[in-house]
């Protein structure tokens, strides 16, 4: 049997930027449950505070109120991938990948080794001597990727990481992300705008409501595992975007109202 209990745990969380007649409530109260190895998508309208979730997820943030529990037992359990890649100009590709496990102190034998064999899952291996300046936005992002799995996190926190690609790069990413992540069973937390990219990776898809963002929706998408991207295809595909997006529909529409 699979670990009963959740790998990340949320209960009444909230988060409030500013203070008196000033303040922005942006989150919560938000409750929730990630298994591990599950993949969870939340979607939402803009501002609703997803990425404020993940940032307190990866402890960059502090709640106002509430409690965000991962159960673990290593000092850094999360590696998070952020949407402008977050990697360093002034570093090879082999020493970005390196990075976080320079940080975690591994030998450099191991770590290089760890380097290459994930620059190699991602097609990087033959750029490794090359600098950021030299590579296309869909390879810096596969460097981002390839250094948050790198370290083995527990959990993979990303914030809209494609968001900044175009679409067929996109979904290119998405059926390699989807083929790596089903692989390593790494527990996912994913914010994204794109039902799209939601139903096509997410064990789960949590639809976020207006500021203050609250759960209000959760859809399973009718797809066993392993999967591939030719879902996009499916009637079932179709009618949960559909639905998905009435829900944000309504949501906007509160939000443009307010």
């Amino acid at each position: 049997m699979g670990d009963p209990h959740p790998k990340l745990e949320a209960h009444a969380l909230t988060r409030t930027f500013g203070r008196a007649a000033k303040a922005v409530h942006a989150l919560g109260p938000v409750d929730l449950k990630i298994a591990p190895g599950e993949f969870t998508c939340v979607v939402g309208p803009s501002g609703c505070g997803k990425s404020t979730l993940l940032r307190i997820a990866a402890g960059i943030l502090r709640p106002s109120g509430g409690k965000l529990t991962i159960r673990t037992r290593a000092q850094r359990p999360a590696a998070m991938i952020f949407q402008d890649y977050g990697i360093y100009d002034w570093k090879t590709v082999q020493a970005n990948v390196r990075f976080g496990l320079d940080i975690q102190r591994v030998p450099r034998e191991e770590a290089d080794a760890r380097a290459t064999h994930w620059l190699s899952r991602m097609g990087l291996a033959d750029f490794a001597d090359a600098y950021p300046a030299a590579l296309s936005g869909g390879m810096r992002q596969r460097v981002a990727i390839a250094r948050a799995l790198a370290v083995e996190p527990e959990i993979l926190l990303m914030d809209e990481p494609f968001a900044a690609l175009d679409a067929q790069l996109r979904t290119i990413l998405q059926d390699e992300l989807l083929a790596l992540t089903q692989a390593t069973r790494t527990t996912t937390l994913f914010i994204t705008h794109s039902l799209e990219e939601a139903i096509v990776l997410g064990d789960r898809v949590l639809v976020m409501s207006a500021r203050p963002g609250r759960v209000i929706a959760e859809r399973r998408p009718p797809f066993t595992r392993p999967r591939t991207g030719e879902v996009r295809a499916t009637g079932e595909f179709t009618a949960l975007k559909s639905e998905l997006w009435q829900l944000l529909r309504d949501e906007v529409g509160t939000e443009a109202a307010a």
